[in-house]
């Protein structure tokens, strides 16, 4: 093979894998604007050096691991330039464990191993699983809320009530339709949104929220989505959480726990 035929291959291998890099960038800066920033630094320091996906276990591992010499390297900052929610994200952010929040995208968001994130952060397995276990506590205990389920699909709708119950925070209600919801939100404002993107009739689960968000103002959303490449396109404005079904009850958990907490997402244009 020759070297222009694998760059190639690596050219097209990384594309594939830069919408899975912005989500986790902009879930963990807390705005599409500053995540992207590090998506490119990144991007720039592999054509500089490609050494990184050598010995890594897989691309999409060492991808993240080139992001993350990029993030520990800037010292992960917290943005004094953003306003509104994602202000708020950083603010935040500012408060964690260090590496925690980290760790707990990695393996729930992107469904990294433990191993794996280890590899990514340049850590032993042993000190990942402790992570973890220290970013769950922070994330559950700290805040609890309302939350507006706006999902067509009975049995899913159900098990979404169940997880966030569990979590401690109220329903406000299930919406199979973009009316539906609209009406929900304006009889009580949710504190989180966590949606499907096609619903019942045919509507639009984006067109829905950002109605709300229209009237009801800034409110984290989550998106749940069967193709999340659809919403991960980088031609408009997206949304900090995006969870692909199937989903675990570990996704779920982790997304509501961060957007409550970290109030880090922004709307979503249909």
């Amino acid at each position: 093979m020759s070297q222009d035929t694998a760059q190639g291959q690596l050219s097209d291998t990384i594309a594939g894998l830069l919408p899975f890099l912005r989500r986790y960038a902009r879930a963990l800066t807390g705005a599409q604007s500053t995540g992207d920033a590090y998506a490119v630094a990144t991007l720039e320091a592999i054509l500089a050096d490609r050494s990184v996906f050598d010995d890594a276990t897989s691309p999409k591992v060492a991808l993240f691991r080139a992001f993350h010499m990029i993030w520990n390297s800037a010292g992960a900052p917290v943005e004094g330039e953003e306003s509104g929610i994602a202000e708020v994200a950083q603010r935040h952010l500012a408060k964690l464990t260090p590496n925690t929040r980290e760790a707990l995208l990695l393996s729930t968001i992107e469904e990294f191993s433990a191993a794996e994130i280890g590899e990514v952060m340049q850590l032993e397995e042993s000190e990942v699983r402790d992570l973890l276990d220290v970013a769950v506590r922070e994330m559950e205990d700290s805040v609890s809320g309302r939350v507006l389920v706006i999902e067509d699909e009975a049995i899913i709708a159900l098990d979404l009530e169940s997880i966030v119950a569990d979590m401690g925070h109220a329903t406000t209600g299930v919406a199979r339709t973009h009316s539906g919801a609209v009406n929900l939100a304006g009889q009580e404002r949710p504190d989180l949104i966590l949606s499907d993107i096609q619903l019942a009739d045919g509507s639009s689960g984006i067109e829905a929220v950002n109605e709300i968000l229209k009237s009801a103002g800034d409110i984290p959303v989550i998106f749940i989505t069967a193709f999340p490449e659809r919403l991960l396109t980088g031609e408009r404005p997206e949304p900090a959480f995006v969870i692909t079904k199937p989903y675990t009850e570990a996704q779920v958990r982790s997304a509501v726990s961060q957007a409550m907490f970290f109030s880090s997402t922004e709307t979503l244009n249909a």
